[in-house]
């Protein structure tokens, strides 16, 4: 894997991976930013958020759960010091579908967290609590229209 920042004026920056997607990052105002992407902090932990995703949405396909929509809710704490390193993130799914399991969603969860996310790994491997919870919302049956 391999990516390319360029420096595009100010603090903004625009990455571009080897899989030809670009993003543009820049810094908040306070720090001379225009504001014009994302902050580097919000990519790590959305990025948190789209590896645990990708492995729930797949595990739960797997286990035969008949899913409709994922969501998961990021929410973050860092230190106060230099460098501001999370410290805390709590990952919040919101798993939408028809008869969906808990013990399969709870499962997934896990198995995500302990052994197939390298983000979140990565991460706890560094020293951050990553804590998850769930809820289940079962689908509307439009089966009548």
């Amino acid at each position: 894997m391999q990516a390319t920042i360029q420096w595009i004026g100010g603090v903004a920056f625009e990455a571009t991976a080897d899989s030809g997607h670009q993003v543009v990052m820049d810094g908040s105002p306070a720090y001379g930013g225009e504001n014009r992407g994302f902050r580097p902090m919000e990519l790590i932990l959305e990025g948190l958020g789209g590896c645990a995703s990708f492995d729930l949405v797949t595990i739960l396909k797997k286990a035969r759960q008949d899913i409709t929509a994922v969501r998961c809710d990021l929410k973050a704490e860092r230190a106060d010091d230099i460098p501001a390193v999370f410290t805390k993130i709590h990952l919040h799914f919101v798993v939408t579908g028809r008869d969906v399991k808990e013990k399969q969603v709870d499962k997934a969860i896990h198995l995500s967290a302990d052994k197939y996310c390298s983000a979140s790994r990565m991460l706890t491997q560094g020293g951050v609590e990553i804590t998850h919870s769930f809820e289940i919302v079962q689908a509307e049956d439009n089966s009548f229209l």
